[in-house]
């Protein structure tokens, strides 16, 4: 996935997350956005957001030169509104930040994510809320940071020393100089950053295991491909039987993938648990959630399922990068 791509497929992810703002703060009032021209029936502005060969966030600024910083579209049967300039974004997520704090639901987050037992896509509610002030104190705090200090002295300690090895194996083969892909280079240190915060575990060059390197890898892309794939039923749900793309079948597939990979690192997790007799002896996040979902309500999940989604979902913003 290129930049551009990316980025569109934020953009469309972003606007898709505002969608309740339509719905909620301007129903019943005469003040709505206006509407973009060109919709067609059912598919609404599909065909100009896919169809022109543009990435996304172009075609949405011409869209917004013409319409000013607030507009309306149509993805599929959804209404959504695009919002371009940072006064209004500031006020969507501030005076605003109820109206659109929700998640909207779609193919790939309830395939990947477990049924949406990642707080990442979850309905905003009280699972929401209390999964966030979890993953802030146990992953994003100061104190955490901190403590896992160590991890990212280490991973870039350890990637210096590999890119050193590779450049004194290149001058005993040959005088040239050593050509090295930075974007690579940074994406598999901030992966395995990453994967050692998350769960403890190390995955790219140097990793004791290649092939399960290979693999672990090769799935975390592929979910991070799905993860931005719009299919048929999200923007026509009376249509949602069809998988014309194949994208649906591919989903199902590396969802079990993932779970596969996941559920190894939470049953070593436990194993160390019952063989340690400190419970907090593991400091990564994964063995951080095993002692603070101990007992908690969580709206009908199961502790194992919350942790495994929440672990993988975090794991996904390293291919950005790579």
């Amino acid at each position: 996935m290129d930049a551009a791509t990316g980025v569109g497929v934020c953009v469309f992810l972003l606007i898709s997350y505002m969608a309740f703002l339509i719905k909620r703060a301007t129903a019943g009032s005469a003040r709505k956005p206006p509407a973009a021209s060109g919709g067609w029936p059912l598919i609404g502005h599909l065909h100009l957001l896919g169809g022109s060969g543009q990435p996304l966030y172009e075609t949405l600024g011409t869209l917004a030169d013409m319409y000013g910083p607030i507009f309306s579209i149509r993805i599929g049967v959804h209404p959504a509104v695009v919002v371009s300039s940072w006064e209004l974004a500031k006020e969507c997520f501030t005076t605003l930040d109820v109206t659109v704090s929700s998640r909207p639901k779609f193919t790939a987050a309830k395939i990947l994510t477990y049924n949406y037992a990642s707080f990442a896509f979850a309905p905003y509610g009280d699972f929401w809320r209390d999964m966030h002030k979890i993953t802030v104190s146990e992953l994003l705090s100061t104190r955490q940071a901190e403590m896992l200090r160590g991890i990212r002295d280490s991973e870039v300690k350890s990637s210096l020393r590999e890119l050193q090895r590779a450049w004194a194996e290149k001058r005993g083969v040959s005088s040239g100089d050593l050509l090295v892909e930075m974007k690579q280079w940074f994406g598999e240190m901030n992966l395995n950053v990453i994967l050692r915060m998350v769960a403890g575990k190390r995955y790219c060059v140097g990793s004791v295991d290649q092939e399960q390197a290979r693999r672990v890898r090769g799935v975390l892309r592929d979910f991070f491909h799905l993860m931005g794939s719009l299919v048929i039923g999200d923007a026509i749900p009376f249509l949602g039987w069809l998988d014309l793309g194949g994208e649906v079948k591919e989903m199902k597939k590396t969802a079990v993938e993932i779970d596969n990979i996941v559920s190894e690192w939470l049953e070593e997790h436990k194993q160390l648990r019952r063989d340690s007799s400190e419970a907090k002896t593991e400091q990564d996040f994964m063995g951080a959630l095993l002692s603070a979902l101990d007992g908690v309500d969580l709206a009908g999940y199961d502790a194992d399922t919350v942790i495994k989604a929440t672990c993988s979902v975090s794991c996904l913003q390293t291919f950005h990068y790579i």
